[in-house]
């Protein structure tokens, strides 16, 4: 800045720490020269193994390393010493440019010039898109030269009274003086954009920067420094999420911060001074493309967990309905154990019986499909006949039925078969099947149940005419938690998992179950393929 120091004394320090500076800067050209002169003499002098004793040998490289060691170690000396006197006058050690304090000193100085001048002040805040990849790529000591070359560019992009400051890792800070509208900080930032964007090289690589910037304009966006460069962060991050160069900071307590953004964005470029250079056209083309997938793939993701979010909230409502409802019976039966007449009290027992096993049934769906989702789904397998097992499931389902006074038609085949498979699991199949089409078949309904030899396998088929399921509904009925809107107000017990435990049995098996409709009130079946020789993947523990 073109404002004098206060105070003669820092100026005087400033001056001595300038030639400590220089000092040191030649100790170190003088040890890397050293270095340099030692791997000369190594590469173009070889000592020839005949020419010299093994003594000679050792002796000579004895000396080499040591001399090596010690002008590495003079070398490391003068880096700290260099540190150290930059951080003394304010420089960044790296890259020569201010550091934050000092870049805070010549803010609070301009700040006083331009409240007595009435005039303007930008602060533009710098991250280089990607900057990480370089150091991964090339490594650090490469990702620090370019860090210099950027530094560089900066300084030539700005004018004399403006500010560099190097904030920290790949962001850099500049406060420009005397600016009379947000148009001349967009001016150098098309500049900055352009100088970085020219190719450069390190060594054997050929770079180029990108960078996002954010722009605060003084006193309008603040009139402290912290503000100032929140708020430029705050718009360069937009300018990296938009994927555009840079962006204006624009404060409107009524706007949202996405919807200020925005017009932020529609004003920069209804006022843009010059066009973006071809490779910055390119880049934005890229970056846009690549947002705009971004944008569909999150909305996707989003809608997903949504949804999932919403059904496990209309579940959790379920299971707590459900669980809840056989304690009411179980509850007035036991209150009544004590003033009930000894006649009523094998009704009362039956009642509390009916209650639990209901819920006990809840609660192994619920652990079924856990164990399924887990894959801690186990098998018991043995031989067992097929018709005893079908038997004993249609004993528990057939209350259920004779209440809504349905009739059941069981065909079985003449030969008895045998299979291998978990009696438990195989009976709790055909009864969740069976359960399932008395709850949505009415009164007086017809429920059938046969079973048939085809190939390797037992085929078990289940039909009903109840109420059918709709086409939408056809493909997610094995879904967890999944129910028709009208299975649901046909009947609201159960929660919608009872075939889902069924295809998770009849995988578990090595089987299938499939299911179709002719459509609403033509009723439904399912068709349920076992294995007779039982399965030969699904996790499982033999016994017999």
């Amino acid at each position: 800045m073109n404002a004098a120091d206060p105070s003669g004394g820092v100026e005087r320090d400033v001056a001595i720490a300038t030639l400590e500076l220089a000092d040191v800067r030649k100790k170190c050209d003088a040890a890397r020269a050293e270095l340099t002169s030692l791997q000369r003499a190594i590469q173009e002098g070889p000592i020839s193994p005949a020419a010299c004793s093994m003594e000679t040998l050792a002796a000579v490289n004895g000396e080499l390393v040591t001399a090596s060691l010690d002008a590495q170690t003079a070398a490391d000396e003068c880096h700290d010493e260099l540190a150290q006197i930059s951080q003394s006058v304010g420089r960044d050690g790296l890259t020569g440019m201010h550091n934050r304090k000092s870049f805070r000193s010549r803010f609070v100085q301009a700040k006083v010039i331009a409240k007595r001048h009435g005039t303007r002040m930008a602060l533009l805040f710098l991250d280089f898109n990607n900057f990480k990849q370089i150091n991964d790529s090339f490594g650090h000591t490469c990702g620090d030269q370019a860090l210099k070359h950027a530094a560089d560019c900066l300084a030539a992009c700005v004018r004399e009274s403006d500010t560099v400051s190097r904030h920290g890792g790949d962001e850099f800070v500049i406060l420009l003086t005397d600016i009379s509208q947000a148009d001349d900080a967009v001016v150098f930032a098309h500049k900055i954009v352009d100088a970085l964007a020219a190719p450069f090289c390190i060594g054997e690589h050929s770079l180029s920067l990108m960078v996002s910037i954010g722009i605060s304009q003084y006193p309008d966006d603040g009139n402290d420094l912290e503000t100032l460069i929140a708020h430029a962060d705050t718009a360069m991050y937009c300018a990296k999420r938009e994927g555009v160069t840079h962006i204006v900071f624009e404060h409107h307590p009524a706007v949202s911060g996405r919807a200020s953004a925005a017009s932020a964005l529609l004003n920069l470029f209804s006022r843009a001074p010059q066009p973006l250079s071809a490779t910055s056209q390119a880049h934005l083309r890229d970056t846009n493309e690549a947002l705009v997938l971004s944008a569909i793939s999150a909305q996707e993701q989003l809608a997903t967990t949504a949804l999932a979010h919403r059904k496990n909230q209309e579940f959790v409502a379920v299971a707590v309905h459900e669980l809840r409802n056989p304690l009411t019976p179980i509850r007035v039966a036991a209150a009544l154990l004590g003033q009930t007449h000894i006649d009523q009290l094998p009704r009362m027992k039956k009642a509390i019986e009916r209650q639990v096993g209901h819920l006990t049934r809840l609660i192994s769906d619920l652990m079924d499909v856990s164990r399924a989702n887990t894959g801690k789904l186990r098998l018991v397998l043995g031989d067992i006949k097929l018709a005893d097992t079908i038997d004993d499931a249609v004993a528990a389902t057939r209350p259920a039925m004779e209440l809504r006074h349905q009739q059941f038609h069981l065909q079985l085949p003449s030969l008895p078969i045998s299979i291998r498979a978990d009696a438990v699991r195989v009976a709790q199949i055909v009864s969740n099947l069976l359960d399932n089409a008395s709850r949505y078949t009415p009164p007086e309904g017809q429920i059938g149940l046969s079973v048939v030899m085809s190939h390797e396998d037992a085929v078990l088929t289940v039909t009903d005419n109840g109420i059918g399921i709709s086409a939408d509904a056809l493909p997610r009925v094995f879904e967890p938690f999944e129910q028709d809107v009208r299975a649901v107000g046909f009947s609201r017990e159960g929660l919608g998992i009872g075939l889902t435990v069924v295809r998770e049995l009849a995988h578990a098996h090595g089987g299938t179950v499939v299911v179709s409709s002719a459509g609403e009130g033509l009723g439904s079946t399912f068709v349920v393929r076992l294995p007779l020789d039982g399965p030969s993947f699904a996790a499982q523990t033999s016994q017999g």
